[in-house]
């Protein structure tokens, strides 16, 4: 489904990532792994074309370099970004319907807002609510339901656990599970690497902007390195 080959990306003189392979299959979930700095939110603003990058960047055989933003949504790729970036001022409702801002099928779109709810419960209940007034856990939910009203075949999460209390966090990898269960492809970048690890079909380990190790979830949860590293244990 998303094929990328020697990506790299800079801010200014200061390079992000390097020569960057990685895959994603149809309904696979991918974990990227790392440290503040790695690169990690780097990768996902190249793959939503929020970022200008070099090498080879392939959407189901479709080349994305010379696509503008809005039209990778288009094609079926939606990102929810680290910090979630929302419309702070408006109502859960409100944020939630803009996420499906380029699609004309109503039925669908309310279709998803009903999946989006049943998903969140708890918005459902707060969907007149300004979204400045929710915690930040709720917050969170509404960013993920909105990357899931543009209708994607592949979810960009950008550190979807970041702040979060524990409760709610459970709450929200619960939902990235039910998510994937439904056919959707996630390439999911994440510090908590071992609730990333639990969930994941495969890792890529950024160090760098580079990769520095790669491979199936339950290999690397028993790997010496990963576990002494990212999981703190010996």
């Amino acid at each position: 489904m998303l094929d990328i080959q020697n990506l790299s990306a800079a801010y200014g003189k200061a390079t992000a990532l390097e020569n960057i392979s990685l895959n994603v299959m149809p309904g696979e979930l991918v974990a990227v792994l790392g440290p503040n700095g790695a690169g990690k939110s780097t990768l996902l603003k190249a793959i939503s074309r929020s970022l200008s990058s070099q090498g080879t960047l392939t959407f189901e055989g479709r080349s994305l370099h010379n696509v503008a933003t809005e039209n990778v949504v288009g094609l079926g790729i939606c990102h929810c970004p680290e910090g979630r970036r929302l419309f702070p001022e408006l109502t859960v409702a409100k944020n939630l319907q803009l996420g499906a801002y380029l699609r004309n099928d109503k039925q669908a779109v309310a279709d998803d807002m009903q999946r989006v709810f049943e998903l969140f419960p708890i918005l459902s209940e707060r969907g007149s609510q300004i979204v400045s007034t929710l915690s930040g856990g709720q917050q969170q939910m509404v960013a993920i339901g909105r990357a899931l009203m543009g209708g994607p075949k592949l979810l960009l999460l950008d550190e979807p656990s970041v702040g979060i209390a524990h409760r709610l966090k459970m709450e929200i990898f619960a939902a990235i599970q039910q998510i994937r269960s439904r056919g959707v492809a996630i390439l999911m970048a994440e510090q908590d690497a071992q609730s990333a690890l639990h969930i994941a079909d495969r890792v890529y380990v950024l160090e760098h902007g580079n990769v520095a190790q790669t491979g199936f979830a339950k290999d690397l949860a028993q790997d010496d390195r990963i576990r002494r590293i990212y999981l703190g244990l010996d």
